[in-house]
């Protein structure tokens, strides 16, 4: 049950992505080129800010209300949408968790004003989901400095014109058989600290999206977040909390995908008649409403444990499998409604199809949340 707070702010994002995102998103899209003005905006608004405490420049809320922000933004948009996601959950609150005072004041008044962007650097090119084991990045301290090599791949608002700091998870040396894994702090334009261009990608395509390199990158020894080898508990628990709200994107996405279905089976006439009056599309449609209807369910579920201080692992990869199949499965459903036209870039169901399907890889693929469930089942290692 949503509090008056919570459903104000959800009928404020929607009007804004209805009046401000829509017009606009598609030329962005199409020139994968990055909506400054959008996040100017958003940051007016002061979504960067909705989990971050008033002290930090923040609105003081919970999470839960940043993830009802994502899912009114991917209703419209994914790129939008992923861009606040990772900024305030891969970004901010890594530094807002484990941060010193002097870190989180430093970094994280700008950032709720959306006018500098933190990144979260953890998959690494011949890595994968294979973390810890295929970490290969390193941080050695050399007096009162960390000395970084190494890369990091996929890393979302690490190369824009207002990123600031990406929080790069390393090895900072062994602890009996196995490595020691912490987080460091390297801001942008530190020297060995390069930026790749930006990826060509399927979707997400107004978002930014680069591979990131560190060669005798080198960063004051406070640049240390939180405590030394505690780097992937850091990151698990940072993982945990973004899979809730890349399930809340995943069903903005799948909601999208559903209005526009609904909008253009009632407009469409073939062989004679609107095709929402054809049992074929009204089935089609119902399934896709029920999946948002179900994945919803779930990722409120994850949420309102992980609010409580309860435990919501298992929650959270199921919110997140079931939300991302239920994004995949729209797109998928609503381009067959749309036929040629859902083809067709300048249409949303187009972006939708093209921006679902990573939904099921990233932040953990569905493979990974699988295991994770099954884990918190008692079954396997």
């Amino acid at each position: 049950m949503l509090n008056d707070e919570h459903v104000e702010l959800r009928k404020t994002v929607e009007e804004f992505a209805r009046s401000e995102v829509a017009p606009v998103i598609g030329d962005y899209y199409e020139r994968c080129e990055f909506p400054y003005e959008i996040v100017r905006k958003m940051g007016a608004m002061g979504l960067f800010g909705l989990p971050v405490p008033e002290e930090y420049g923040g609105m003081d809320g919970d999470y839960f209300a940043l993830c009802l922000a994502l899912e009114e933004l991917a209703r419209v948009d994914s790129s939008v949408a992923i861009t606040l996601e990772a900024a305030v959950s891969l970004g901010e609150m890594p530094i807002l968790r484990f941060g010193s005072e002097e870190q989180r004041s430093r970094w994280l008044p700008g950032m709720a004003a959306g006018e500098v962007l933190g990144a979260f650097g953890l998959t690494e090119p011949g890595g994968g989901s294979d973390v810890p084991g295929g970490m290969r990045t390193t941080a050695v301290l050399d007096g009162g400095e960390w000395v970084v090599n190494g890369s990091k791949a996929f890393i979302t608002n690490s190369g824009t014109d207002i990123t600031g700091v990406v929080a790069v998870a390393a090895i900072t040396g062994r602890r009996e058989d196995r490595p020691e894994i912490s987080t460091i702090l390297v801001p942008s334009g530190t020297p060995g600290f390069t930026v790749s261009k930006k990826y060509s990608k399927v979707g997400w395509s107004a978002s930014d999206t680069r591979e990131l390199s560190f060669a005798d990158c080198r960063v004051p020894a406070e640049n240390l977040l939180g405590e030394r080898g505690r780097g992937y508990a850091q990151f698990l628990q940072t993982l945990d909390e973004g899979r809730v709200a890349i399930a809340a994107l995943s069903v903005g996405l799948a909601q999208g995908c559903v209005d526009e279905s609904v909008r253009y089976a009632g407009e469409r006439r073939a062989f004679g008649q609107e095709i929402g009056r054809y049992q074929a599309v009204q089935f089609k449609i119902a399934d896709m409403e029920a999946r948002v209807h179900t994945a919803r369910l779930a990722y409120y579920h994850a949420a309102e444990r992980m609010l409580a201080g309860l435990p919501f692992k298992k929650e959270a990869a199921i919110a997140k499998l079931v939300a991302s199949n239920a994004a995949m499965d729209n797109a998928r459903d609503a381009t067959q409604i749309f036929g040629g036209y859902g083809f067709m870039n300048e249409f949303p169901v187009g972006r939708f199809y093209r921006d679902a399907k990573i939904l099921e890889i990233g932040e953990g693929t569905s493979e990974v949340q699988r295991m994770l469930i099954a884990r918190e089942l008692g079954l396997g290692a």
